[in-house]
């Protein structure tokens, strides 16, 4: 439960917004508990036929408490949504910005399906417990003793019993709710993870799946998913029937229990005939509150086990206190040094995982260009995330200016080198709002300047609403070669002075490809002609006589370096660019 109590300060929940919609919440069904007992007098004094007048008040109170429970109803439930959707945006919030400032290598080893269930269903499941766990307990425990007490003063031994009764309903039967959720809802949140992160790559990535060969399996993940969720639930069952069921005997042994307290009071005239009907009737409305607990237990439980997943991954993240979340605005070329980026005997990897290069030299400067050529899986992203500091070193430094970029601030460090990767986000805006994500401050004309330079001006042109027109989540609007192209383009607005791009030109035809290779590897610099450093991660040849230097990774280990020129002497990077220049003029 410490995680839980942990994630919920992070909800930042006011309590004076807590007290009210508890408040409301206690009025609302105490208005029902009065109605009840109201409504229990009037049946049973119009029975002995007393003047109409005696009657009257009663006849007010039972309209009065009936509108009133739905009114109060209605502004507990704004109240306490509001309270926990304040929350919620509270720790998503957070979330980012700890993501953002804290290890980038804690998102990146997250399957993105993983990361998408808990920035949302987990921190909804979170900001759920405020509504559907805290606020019924409290409301509960507060009117528990408000209508035991009220019982105590027509019979203080039935507002024992019923306050014995109301613990037994309050206590007991949350405890096996919670003993069920706890045994299941650990395993059933990871196989809702697994199914979010297997769902969300079927429907990403439906065509190279095909292709591979890997559709069926993954449909099969997919289905064991969701029978685990269901194996989940069926554990639940049992414990779950036995807390409804004790509420519900709770409930009866209150009724039983004010009748065998009650006939003996009127039999010795302590007590009138009214009176036993209202601390007979009033029961059944007193265990409103209380048949919501199990409920509110398995949602506790639910909470815990979505908060220890946040928790998780904010720890692993960690945090970097000077660091901002701010969108980068222009940098000023007059007061912007010079970066060097330099790597020295540089192992990158996975955690976990084998190394993926090993021995890794390279320098980086505005002005040069460096191609890091390999087949597919040969440690390229690898290598470029590393240097862009997202991956720990496996051994070696990545320096910036003699500073290890791990240690930078994100400010810094997006300042002096930035990485666009093959499976960036494109978000669900417009193409204007995502060229911006780079840099705030970007107006349309250099929008359309930057895009005409990776070869989307056509493209720009043919959009119904040009700038302004909204692009699907994850850009599934656009081909393959316009969502690489547009992520470019945003790397290319960013203020970093070092660029590294993973594979820019893919899914393009190889004459544009090899074009648009050669304008990145000649000309980088940004729009306002500040010099910058880029570092090129392709599979292609063709273009690199453009680069300052080519080097070639295989079998995760860098096997030639040098000019496109020299390395053509190289039998391997010769053979390999004939095979490519082959395939293109067979086509």
């Amino acid at each position: 439960m410490s995680e839980l109590r942990r994630a919920v300060r992070l909800l930042d929940v006011d309590p004076r917004r807590f007290a009210v919609a508890v408040a409301l919440g206690v009025g609302a069904l105490g208005s029902a508990v009065a109605l009840s007992a109201v409504a229990a007098w009037l049946i049973a004094r119009a029975s002995q036929m007393p003047p109409v007048l005696e009657l009257s008040v009663a006849t007010v109170a039972v309209r009065a408490f009936g509108v009133g429970r739905g009114v109060l109803r209605y502004l507990e439930r704004i109240a306490s949504h509001e309270v926990a959707l304040r929350g919620m945006t509270a720790l998503r919030t957070t979330l980012y910005s700890r993501l953002a400032a804290g290890r980038p290598e804690a998102a990146l080893r997250v399957r993105r399906g993983d990361l998408l269930a808990r920035v949302g269903a987990d921190v909804d499941a979170v900001g759920d417990v405020v509504v559907r766990g805290l606020l019924p307990a409290a409301v509960a425990g507060v009117l528990a003793v408000f209508t035991s007490v009220a019982m105590a003063l027509f019979l203080p031994t039935a507002g024992l019993v019923l306050f014995a009764c109301l613990v037994l309903a309050s206590v007991v039967a949350p405890l096996l709710a919670a003993r069920a959720a706890r045994a299941t809802e650990l395993r059933a949140a990871h196989a809702r993870a697994d199914m979010t992160a297997t769902a969300l790559g079927l429907l990403d990535d439906a065509g190279p799946l095909a292709v591979a060969g890997r559709a069926d399996a993954e449909l099969a993940a997919l289905r064991d998913a969701d029978r685990r969720i269901a194996a989940a639930v069926d554990a639940g069952a049992g414990p779950s029937a036995l807390a409804t069921a004790a509420g519900t005997l709770a409930q009866g042994l209150a009724v039983l229990g004010a009748l065998a307290l009650g006939i003996p009071a009127v039999r010795s005239g302590a007590m009138t005939p009214v009176e036993l009907a209202v601390i007979v009737l009033t029961p059944l409305a007193a265990f409103e509150a209380a048949s919501a607990l199990p409920a509110a237990a398995v949602q506790v439980e639910r909470s815990r086990a979505a908060a220890g997943r946040i928790l998780a991954l904010l720890d692993d993240a960690g945090d970097d206190a000077s660091s901002t979340t701010t969108t980068p605005a222009r940098p000023s070329p007059s007061d912007t040094p010079s970066p060097v980026l330099r790597a020295q005997a540089l192992d990158c990897g996975w955690t976990g995982r084998p190394l993926a290069v090993a021995g890794l030299d390279l320098e980086v400067r505005p002005g040069r260009s460096v191609a890091i050529v390999g087949a597919s899986g040969a440690g390229k992203t690898t290598a470029l995330l590393t240097l862009a500091g997202l991956l720990d070193p496996r051994a070696g430094h990545v320096t910036v200016d003699r500073n290890d970029v791990a240690s930078l601030s994100r400010t810094a460090r997006v300042s002096a080198v930035v990485v666009t990767t093959e499976d960036a986000h494109v978000f669900g805006t417009t193409v204007l709002e995502n060229l911006r994500v780079a840099r705030g401050d970007l107006d349309a004309d250099e929008a359309r300047a930057v895009l005409a330079r990776v070869g989307l001006g056509a493209w720009l042109e043919a959009l119904p609403d040009g700038l302004d027109t909204l692009l699907a989540s994850d850009g599934r609007t656009v081909s393959g070669g316009e969502r690489r192209r547009l992520l470019l383009a945003r790397g290319l607005v960013g203020p970093a002075r070092i660029l590294l791009l993973d594979e820019p030109a893919e899914h393009l035809d190889p004459r544009l490809a090899d074009e648009l290779v050669t304008g990145l590897l000649t000309d980088p610099r940004g729009l306002d002609g500040t010099p910058r450093g880029v570092v090129v991660a392709t599979h292609r040849l063709a273009p690199l006589a453009a680069a300052d230097e080519v080097i070639v990774l295989r079998e995760g280990r860098v096997a030639a370096r040098g000019t496109h020129a020299d390395l053509l002497a190289d039998p391997g990077y010769r053979e390999a660019l004939e095979r490519e220049l082959a395939t293109e003029r067979a086509r």
